[in-house]
């Protein structure tokens, strides 16, 4: 019978189900519940890498880093240039404050979607870290622009980290009086 329901996409449409179950359970901050439908859903279809990247971003959020890193490289075993992966792995290395891991990270999540503003925001972060302040400055700038667009609240701690990153470029004499500010 499982060769039957792949045929029919009934083992697909059934893990979609518990992905969309999943995502709305993370939505209302229930993690285990969220890990729960996705564990069937990685159960019905093994082989979708957004699944384990999915459930490895929850399992982050909870606070449960070791499965989550487990997840992340399962989901880049299957699918090299899963966005969320690298960014989740991001994740951890910045929180381990491992900026040379984080940065390469970051810069393949950005790769795979550079118009994500959390992407974004890290990288400028991770650049700040490594004490390229011009680099933080451009890329956190391009963060804003895009929280921005999307009307995200998170526009506010990007217009405060542009601004203390001009602050910082000009004490250090890489921007002109004025410059930078947004």
């Amino acid at each position: 019978m499982p060769a039957l329901n792949q045929r029919l996409g009934l083992t697909r449409y059934e893990a979609d189900e518990h992905y969309k179950r999943a995502l709305e359970a993370y939505r209302k901050a229930n993690f285990d519940e969220a890990v729960d439908a996705m564990n069937y859903a990685i159960e019905l279809l093994p082989t979708k890498a957004e699944y384990f990247a999915t459930r490895g971003f929850f399992q982050l959020e909870d606070g449960s880093t070791p499965e989550a890193e487990a997840d992340f490289d399962q989901a880049l075993k299957i699918y090299p240039y899963e966005m969320l992966a690298h960014y989740g792995r991001g994740m951890i290395a910045y929180k381990q404050q491992d900026w040379e891991a984080a940065l390469e990270r970051f810069t393949a999540a950005y790769r795979v979607d550079p118009q994500r503003a959390e992407t974004l925001y890290y990288l400028a972060l991770v650049y700040y870290k490594l004490g390229e302040v011009a680099s933080a400055i451009n890329v956190m700038s391009r963060a804003l622009v895009a929280f921005e667009a999307s009307n995200d609240k998170r526009r506010t701690q990007a217009e405060r980290w542009l601004r203390d990153l001009a602050r910082r470029a000009r004490k250090a004499g890489l921007l002109a009086e004025g410059g930078g500010e947004t």
